[in-house]
């Protein structure tokens, strides 16, 4: 990698005559601002605006900002004014959105589970749904089949459907990869997930097999979150992308089982879960569960509806063409009529923080007196909650070909409890674009740690994903987990029940308790990376151990 080139962000030493007023006088294309200019860019990155957005993103009146809602027309509306009070223009042409067209697919929850002549609740017990387009979807007396981590991959020598036909069956998954299982880092990537882990390939993989259903056993630890995150994220209108085939080679039902239904079926199959589970993590696995049979009549309400992704660019000075993109999904669960008393997931912190986060960024970037060489756009996109499906959509359709984007930053569920003295990065050693972020976090008195949480892959769970599928280095992190001081390790332990439990849940709300002087340090250090990369000729690299690089 070369090194960071271009004035240092808060040199003390700066040439006489380098201030804004001579800077103007010189031509675009030799003209530069001012270690003083970009200091005050920086610096007026700050919590009491970013707090104003959230507050507005995350109001009863947006409705939770669910897709092809009110509250996807409030929040467009308010990312035009503000992105373009700033001065950023459309990104897309002479607009700043970009349709993806969806379909909402909504079980009802009339329904229930038989296995074995056990009927189990829908909510509680489980959750069933279908991602075919269709009115009604169902399995009846559907052979279980236990396929492991029901995962597919010659790379590390592993099938969990070798020598099994499961065509018409039912398989029974259990989540997460080996790996985390054994702990042994020379499984998989031992305790960090991988994307065979996710939810959405065991899905997937089942589709490819043949198999009539795909049930998923949900356990807190190697899931990475409880119970009430399956029952509240997957119930009411899912969305997702139409295919050619209305989506019919996706398997008829895909669904979630709790930990105690998983146990009984076990034992109704005459199997031990804990030693199937042993078994599943020593190598490919899978096991007839007996006699038992699964069937479940899915109602389904379908509405094909268009969403949108925001797209906004401060042009280049003498690089348009290259873009610097920064992203966050300004999306969330919307709202649920049939509650009683509040009905809004709000999502606060999922993702108002982001989506504030990418105004104050733009901000910063338009108080520059010099434009920056490279085009700085920024990017809201639509159905992350439903699975990556407003970036999903633009890296298979971009507006910026993937060669032009320099790299992409992603702002997802910002810290809004305090400084830390480092910054967590999600998938450390992806790319270069660490070294620019250590180099920045530096200057703020800040070290770069690794994921803190490993097991839980968020590095395949926000929208940099799609961004790096397509080879363009994606760089996530936040405020890291060791508190600056006494009284954020106080505020920490405060706040932590409380920001667990409010994940994807109705409390998702704005707290006076909260301090966003970490999330403004984030920024600030984005901002940082951005401004060094839009001035440089370098093309940061994926790491020679990347799964990206290819």
């Amino acid at each position: 990698m070369k090194k960071l080139m271009g004035v240092t962000l808060l040199a003390a030493g700066v040439l006489a005559g380098c201030g804004s007023q001579e800077a103007a006088k010189v031509p675009a294309a030799q003209a530069t601002n001012s270690a003083a200019d970009v200091a005050a860019s920086y610096d007026s990155i700050n919590a009491e605006q970013l707090i104003e957005h959230i507050k507005v993103l995350a109001s009863d009146e947006f409705e939770g900002r669910a897709p092809s809602s009110k509250g996807e027309e409030l929040t467009l509306d308010y990312l035009t004014k503000q992105l373009t009070a700033v001065g950023f223009k459309p990104g897309n042409g002479d607009s700043f959105l970009q349709a993806v067209p969806m379909v909402s697919i909504e079980a009802s929850p009339d329904m229930s589970l038989s296995i074995g002549g056990k009927e189990y609740k829908y909510g509680d017990e489980m959750v069933m749904g279908s991602s075919r387009i269709t009115e009604s979807s169902s399995i009846k007396d559907s052979e279980l089949v236990f396929v492991g981590y029901g995962i597919n991959a010659p790379e590390y020598q592993w099938n969990d459907y070798d020598g099994i036909d499961v065509k018409g069956k039912t398989v029974v998954i259990l989540v997460n990869d080996p790996g985390f299982a054994t702990q042994d880092p020379a499984l998989f990537t031992g305790n960090a997930m991988t994307y065979y882990g996710r939810w959405t390939y065991k899905y997937e993989e089942a589709s490819r097999q043949g198999a009539a259903g795909a049930i998923i056993v949900h356990e807190t630890a190697p899931a990475s979150y409880n119970w009430s995150v399956v029952e509240h994220s997957w119930t009411g209108a899912q969305f997702g992308f139409v295919r050619d085939d209305n989506n019919m080679g996706r398997v008829a039902v895909e669904g979630w089982v709790n930990s105690d239904v998983a146990k009984e079926i076990f034992s109704n199959a005459g199997l031990d879960f804990a030693a199937m589970k042993e078994k599943a993590a020593k190598g490919s696995f899978n096991i007839d569960m007996g006699d038992l049979t699964a069937s479940v009549a899915i109602k389904n309400t379908v509405k094909q509806s268009v969403s949108y992704n925001f797209i906004a660019t401060l042009p280049g000075s003498t690089k348009a063409d290259e873009h610097i993109l920064y992203t966050a999904h300004w999306d969330h669960l919307g709202k649920d009529e049939s509650l009683e008393g509040d009905q809004v997931y709000n999502g606060a912190v999922d993702n108002a923080s982001g989506t504030g986060a990418l105004i104050e960024v733009a901000e910063a970037f338009a108080k520059l007196p010099v434009k920056p060489q490279r085009s700085i756009t920024i990017m809201a996109v639509t159905a992350e909650e439903q699975g990556l499906l407003g970036s999903k959509f633009y890296a298979a359709n971009p507006i910026i070909p993937a060669a032009k984007t320099v790299a992409n930053i992603n702002m997802d569920a910002l810290g809004v409890d305090g400084r830390s003295s480092d910054v967590s990065v999600y998938g450390l050693g992806q790319s270069e674009l660490d070294n620019y972020l250590a180099a920045a976090a530096k200057k703020q008195g800040r070290t770069i740690a690794g994921d803190p949480r490993p097991a839980a892959g968020i590095y395949y769970r926000s929208d940099h994903f799609a961004f790096a599928n397509i080879g363009i280095p994606a760089l996530y992190a936040k405020t890291g987990k060791t508190p600056v001081d006494e009284a954020t390790k106080v505020l920490r332990s405060e706040l932590k029940e409380t920001l667990g439990k409010c994940y994807h849940n109705l409390c998702d709300e704005y707290s006076d308790k909260w301090d966003m002087s970490g999330a403004v340090q984030d920024m600030q250090a984005f901002f940082e990376i951005g401004y060094e990369l839009s001035k440089e000729d370098v093309w940061p690299q994926w790491s020679k151990t990347s799964e990206f690089k290819r």
